[in-house]
């Protein structure tokens, strides 16, 4: 008899509390927003972070919440960017679409403290003899720790040892840029044609000592731009891209011939007429 009491009793008290958690669930129900499973599945899946957010979902989530931008994703393509706009009943604006530079041309045109055999790693490569095997204490190790960390393939070591980007693969998500322990990666528009790939800041008469390359602040870019594009700062040249119209001048009258024109052998030069 007890034990049949027993029995019933812990079947009354699990329907009650069954019900209570049914209850329970109804009242604290969070209810998703089926968008955000949506946009998630619109999103490459790639969790790179290039957004700003911990991944993709995190993306999605702060897209609907109104966060973040439509086109929060650099990796999306227009046609992806669309489609989540169409989702969030918006307008999409289309944004500058921007890639990684290396801000370094040295590798086998830059002097060496030593010759360097151990892990290939940059931060191993940083701790062997003070501040790695480089002369210079601002140019590209060459041992591929961006190379490692790009997740589209877009980051590779060229033949003179240099980290560079291939423009139509890098999605701008910058996870290279975090992991290069020398902070010399940096975001550019994709249409830029004039480059600076010097990353030295030490004086031009320190750094044409150690490579051929450098920028030494002479400052001939900066007094030769019409549009007060380039500038020198901290003893290397810097682009303001807003004002640049890619003339090609200043790559005419750098003198260590380091300011790089994609499109050098496609320009018309500028014919200056005086008086005109």
């Amino acid at each position: 008899m007890n034990t049949v009491f027993a029995v019933a009793l812990l079947g009354i008290l699990g329907g009650v509390f069954g019900l209570v958690l049914a209850i329970a669930s109804k009242v604290f129900e969070v209810h998703a927003d089926p968008r955000v499973t949506q946009i998630a599945g619109i999103l490459p899946g790639a969790n790179c972070g290039g957004c700003g957010f911990a991944g993709c979902n995190a993306c999605a989530t702060n897209i609907v919440a109104g966060k973040a931008p439509v086109n929060a994703c650099p990796v999306c393509s227009g046609a992806q960017t669309k489609r989540i706009a169409a989702i969030m009943g918006v307008e999409v604006t289309t944004a500058e679409r921007r890639v990684a530079m290396v801000r370094c041309a040295g590798g086998e045109r830059a002097a060496k403290k030593f010759k360097y055999v151990g892990i290939s790693d940059c931060l191993a490569a940083l701790k062997v003899g003070g501040n790695g095997p480089l002369d210079c204490s601002f140019g590209c190790l060459g041992f591929g720790n961006c190379v490692r960390t790009c997740p589209f393939g877009a980051m590779f070591i060229n033949k003179k040892g240099v980290a560079e980007v291939d423009r139509d693969l890098c999605t701008n998500c910058l996870k290279c840029a975090e992991a290069c322990p020398r902070k010399l990666i940096v975001s550019v528009p994709y249409a830029a044609d004039v480059l600076v790939r010097c990353n030295s800041q030490d004086k031009g008469v320190i750094a044409k000592n150690y490579c051929t390359v450098s920028c030494i602040g002479c400052r001939l870019c900066e007094k030769n731009c019409e549009q007060g594009a380039i500038k020198v700062i901290d003893n290397r040249a810097v682009i303001d891209y807003k004002l640049c119209t890619s003339c090609g001048i200043c790559v005419a009258k750098c003198p260590r011939k380091l300011i790089e024109d994609r499109n050098a052998n496609d320009r018309v030069s500028p014919v200056v007429v005086k008086g005109a």
